[in-house]
């Protein structure tokens, strides 16, 4: 990244990712207990059913998202070490600013994330 002052930015970014590594897991946490948390279904009517297993899927898919999300941030952290953090993954171009403070975790810039969401090319994070 192109910065007067790359190391503070780097440890700013740093500190961002963290914070949010510690968020994601400890939501991801509570999702799990949420999860394991037992209802004698045999003494639920069935709507009473039907909500709890709208509930077991909606914690579900909130661990697969902050799963999805936690290894974004993680990758992004490694980059952070290595120096590659602000590079597109696909085209090694600079991810621009902006999208950075957004997204710190973003691991392509925003002409490339478009290509992946329209099918054009493929998104090798999530491939991996």
């Amino acid at each position: 990244m192109n910065n007067p002052s790359p190391h503070l930015e780097v440890r700013r970014f740093e500190e961002r990712l963290r914070h949010h590594q510690k968020q994601l897991e400890h939501s991801m946490l509570a999702a799990a207990e949420q999860g394991r948390q037992e209802v004698a279904e045999d003494t639920l009517d069935v709507a009473d059913q039907a909500v709890f297993s709208y509930q077991k899927e909606m914690i579900f898919s909130q661990g697969t998202e902050g799963h999805s999300q936690l290894t974004l941030v993680r990758l992004a952290l490694e980059r952070l070490q290595d120096g590659t953090f602000g590079e597109c993954l696909h085209c090694g171009q600079t991810i621009g600013e902006k999208r950075l403070e957004a997204l710190p975790w973003t691991p392509y810039c925003i002409e490339c994330q478009e290509k992946i969401e329209a099918g054009q090319i493929e998104d090798v994070v999530r491939a991996a």
